[in-house]
């Protein structure tokens, strides 16, 4: 199982070369340097996604209200299952776009 959580350090935040971000646990492509932005969280974010099946999105159970706030999650990696994060509804760099 994963979990999201924040100790500080976070390597990616602020690093902006092209490329390509991996699942850490199988390798398989998840986002692209080109729909990373800077956000005022502690992670990386990104607008979308590389491929289609590149991350499995499901509501969670024991936050119903999770949908109403602008929350999915969680989201994990499409070919292992790896947990991710969440996808957040309407919070990306343009009105409509999600933040992952």
């Amino acid at each position: 199982m994963s979990f999201c959580s924040f100790f500080g350090g976070e390597v990616f935040q602020n690093h902006f070369e092209p490329g390509v971000y991996v699942c850490a646990k199988c390798g398989y492509e998840l986002f692209s340097s080109h729909s990373k932005y800077a956000h005022s969280s502690p992670w990386p974010a990104f607008t979308e996604t590389i491929h289609a099946d590149s991350v499995t999105k499901r509501p969670e159970k024991n936050r119903p209200e999770a949908l109403k706030v602008g929350v999915i999650a969680p989201v994990s990696c499409g070919k292992c299952g790896n947990g991710l994060g969440h996808e957040f509804l309407n919070d990306g760099p343009k009105r409509g776009q999600s933040r992952f």
